[in-house]
């Protein structure tokens, strides 16, 4: 059998733990994303709506998707910056926070079961290889006019 290359494993991983964030959280009338962003927004002081998308890894209109349903949904308010009146904080209501409360249980959960099936030294290279690839990619020397180093 052919040897499978570092981004098909990575891609093929990162797919098998979106499918199964998004089937825990349809259970709840949500999504991956709706859950990831429950838990990037502060608890006590929102998050500017500018901050969000870059803290998540979202392209704006994927952003200005999910917040409008997690709007519809009564998770989050929207707010107008006390210091910038043209920027908008976003806000948890009640039922945002306890949804958030629940994501953060599964993504806890999740940690602890590969904590439980793995020794600490092969996460610790798998965090360090994660790492290693992503500042790769930051300074661009995957794809370079050197063909890389």
């Amino acid at each position: 059998m052919k040897e499978k290359t570092i981004d098909y494993i990575l891609r093929a991983t990162w797919q098998a733990v979106s499918r199964m964030y998004n089937e825990e959280a349809s259970k709840y009338g949500a999504s991956m994303s709706v859950g990831f962003a429950l838990l990037s927004i502060d608890k006590e002081n929102g998050i500017s709506s500018t901050s969000l998308g870059p803290q998540m890894g979202m392209e704006p209109t994927s952003l200005t998707r999910t917040l409008k349903s997690m709007e519809e949904k009564g998770l989050i308010e929207r707010k107008k910056n006390p210091v910038d009146g043209r920027g908008v904080i976003i806000h948890l209501t009640e039922l945002g926070r306890e949804k958030r409360d629940l994501s953060k249980d599964r993504v806890l959960t999740f940690n602890e079961v590969i904590k439980q099936h793995l020794p600490q030294e092969k996460l610790d290279a798998f965090i360090e290889v994660a790492e290693k690839i992503n500042e790769l990619i930051a300074e661009r020397q995957i794809f370079n006019d050197e063909g890389g180093s």
